[in-house]
């Protein structure tokens, strides 16, 4: 048997509809259907031997309820090895994810003896439950589950118990609500919920890559060669309309230049926005200049907070915007945008949530226990009768979420987050990925297999790819596609902004030496501010000068592991840490003006208990993105062997050491650090400077 591929699946639809689309459409004896699997919008079809080449031109134009679908065969004997490998490495991945979801599996990560209280429903085909302890008088127990959470419900009691997949979408400690997109069949009595991998986002990249490496004389096809280096990126010279031109006032140079070069590219284009440089804004204003030209755009970040971040500018701009995903997930400013809140307002929707309703009822109806035995065929009829209102509500969301989506000018997601049981075959001018050097490849092809052109947009000296299994980061699933197309010709692909607007001129020195080649300048209006230029904040030593580096050498503050944890904390620079935020908070700064940041989570626990309410603490990761007027950095690792772990990865402490406006501190034992090549730059540049202390001078402050 081949395997023949459908992706932009209504949602809901069932294996009956595809295989009448097959036999109608494809034109195929339906002898020759083999299993049909439909998950998240997408279906597997076995079909015999010899037809899948001439079913997928059969289906080229192919609809399902006035929707086109995409239909694809994986050529694997052609497959380039670029693509066998990234999915080798998701395979690698996908091992590690299974293997500390059992390592944290517990009764921490579950509530069981649960029943239904309600049932509603939401945008496209969601169905939202209520559950409850089964005993009333109880409340639920603390749990480490969260709003946005994966989770699988599970049937109790019951032998081979039904599962069903969804995210968590409210919780307090009475209810739960969680979402699914498929309706309980149930005649069980209580349930479980319990935390599930995102296997949905890694079949979003599987079957991106599947469609990518498959792609012959199509637009794909000429993006995938582009991107693996086999063909020329073109650039053409574009004069800007005067509405664009206006869409760029206010940019410097270079961000003007980055717009410019994102505009001229025919197939692909770089921005590279090194910390305070401006990059979002860089960005929001390409796509205002796109869509003052008619062309339609698919923005994406890695991240929901980064995809909010780049609604939030587009919307203040005056963007027709609509955001994809849970809004769960999103932030109160983007909520008005979100599709369900949209689609929500839709006469269609109204009318389709009615009808969802009375086919609710009906389901019960098949449900209930009765004293007395059911006419023969009866339950069936009532099945029947609430799948077809359910097929008919169905319709209408469609129409109404299609309505929607035509509206916009540009529609966001997170990359993972693409829906095509939402999306269809819709396809773009363009695709813009924000914070793209933070996102495994596999997750950027999703956007790009329904684009003609490519913006990338972050910085690959930050922040890289988080990725679970070592194995596969060795091999390189931790290369971003953004970081390997500037080796591969960043010099032609790629426009770096210059100009910094964050950071006082000593704080942003050493990254622009080590990792941009002294390439940036801060802005007149940030070069030299300090703490002491805001209101009410008192002169100290603290407070006059950016950067301070306190050398805790020799001091005996040795770092510890605690028991049953990787990680690692070290209570004596733990308190110094705490000293001197008091020392600021002393001076006048405000206590929302502050942040400390540790590589890691043992000190973060231990500051967190330490430190004044108030004070943001947290991991360096968690400030990707962020700023604060004054940042304290406490390093941790202090040792006899010159061992700094986590610290090698240069690239989060670079994000760590320009998260500060006016004030960075640095706490660390130079004895262990500077044994690492980059700690030994870094000590000399905060000499160079005179921004080092001793911990001993500490008596004399």
């Amino acid at each position: 048997m081949e395997t023949l591929y459908l992706d932009g699946l209504p949602s809901g639809i069932r294996t009956g509809a595809v295989f009448k689309l097959l036999i109608e459409q494809g034109r195929i004896d339906r002898a020759q259907i083999g299993n049909i699997t439909i998950n998240d919008g997408a279906a597997t079809v076995s079909v015999a031997d010899g037809t899948v080449t001439r079913l997928v031109k059969s289906l080229a134009d192919a609809n399902l309820d006035g929707r086109q679908i995409r239909a694809w065969h994986d050529l694997q004997a052609v497959r380039p090895e670029h693509f066998d490998n990234l999915l080798a490495w998701l395979a690698f991945e996908a091992d590690a994810e299974r293997s500390e979801k059992r390592q944290t599996q517990n009764v921490s990560r579950s509530l069981t003896r649960l029943v239904i209280r309600s049932e509603e429903y939401g945008v496209g085909g969601r169905i939202l439950l209520q559950l409850a302890p089964k005993n009333q008088s109880l409340q639920l127990p603390w749990t480490r589950l969260s709003v946005g959470a994966p989770i699988r419900l599970v049937e109790e009691d019951q032998v081979d118990a039904k599962n069903w997949r969804g995210v968590i979408s409210a919780l307090n400690r009475k209810r739960v609500e969680i979402a699914l997109t498929q309706f309980p069949e149930t005649d069980a009595d209580t349930f479980r919920l319990q935390f599930a991998s995102d296997a949905i986002s890694r079949q979003r990249m599987e079957r991106a890559l599947h469609m990518a490496s498959s792609a012959r004389t199509t637009r794909l096809a000429e993006l995938r060669n582009i991107l693996l280096g086999e063909r020329e990126a073109l650039f053409r010279p574009v004069t800007l309309s005067a509405i664009q031109q206006q869409h760029l006032a206010g940019l410097n140079a270079a961000q003007k230049d980055a717009v410019q070069h994102a505009l001229n590219a025919d197939d692909v284009a770089l921005i590279h926005g090194p910390p305070g440089t401006g990059k979002t804004t860089t960005v929001t204003a390409a796509i205002m200049a796109l869509i003052a030209d008619k062309q339609s755009v698919m923005a994406c970040a890695p991240s929901n907070l980064a995809v909010d971040n780049l609604a939030e500018k587009l919307i203040e701009r005056g963007a027709k915007v609509v955001r994809l995903g849970h809004p769960v997930r999103v932030t109160d400013a983007v909520q008005s945008n979100t599709l369900d809140a949209l689609v929500a307002d839709h006469s269609d929707y109204r009318q389709a949530k009615k009808i969802r309703k009375d086919a609710a009822g009906v389901r019960r109806e098949a449900f209930k226990q009765r004293r007395t035995r059911p006419a023969k065929g009866e339950k069936a009829d009532l099945h029947r009768e609430a799948d077809d209102l359910i097929d008919e509500a169905r319709r209408m969301e469609a129409q109404a979420v299609e309505r929607v989506l035509d509206q916009a000018e540009v529609i966001l997601s997170t990359l993972t987050g693409i829906d095509s049981a939402l999306l269809g075959d819709r396809q773009f001018d363009v695709c813009v990925i924000d914070e793209a050097g933070q996102s495994i490849e596999p997750a950027s092809w999703i956007p790009i297999t329904r684009s003609q052109r490519v913006i990338l947009a972050g910085d690959h000296q930050q922040l890289p790819p988080t990725v679970l299994s070592q194995k596969a980061s060795d091999a390189g699933l931790s290369l971003s596609l953004l970081e390997r197309l500037m080796q591969q010709n960043g010099e032609q692909l790629s426009r770096q902004l210059t100009v910094q607007y964050r950071m006082h001129a000593q704080i942003m020195d050493f990254s622009s030496q080590q990792f941009y080649e002294n390439t940036l300048d801060a802005d007149a209006r940030v070069a030299s501010h300090l703490l002491t230029d805001l209101q009410s904040v008192d002169p100290t030593e603290l407070t006059e000068t950016a950067v301070t580096y306190i050398d805790t050498a020799g001091a005996g503050y040795d770092e510890q592991q605690p028991d049953d944890e990787v990680s690692r904390n070290n209570p004596e620079e733990a308190a110094l840490t705490v000293k001197k935020v008091q020392q600021l908070l002393d001076a006048g700064v405000a206590t929302s003006s502050i942040a400390v940041v540790t590589p890691y989570s043992a000190q973060v626990s231990m500051l967190a208990d330490l430190l004044p309410d108030g004070i943001e603490v947290g991991s360096i990761d968690a400030m990707q993105g962020r700023e604060k007027d004054a940042v304290v950095i406490s390093l941790v690792r202090s040792n006899t062997d010159g061992e700094v772990g986590f610290l090698s990865e240069t690239r989060r402490m670079n994000v760590a050491l320009t998260r500060a406006r006016r004030k960075l501190i640095v706490i660390g034992d130079s004895a262990t650090v500077t044994a690492h090549p980059f700690y030994a730059s870094l000590v000399e540049y905060f000499e160079s400077i005179g921004a080092y202390k001793s911990v001993w001078e500490e008596m004399e402050w």
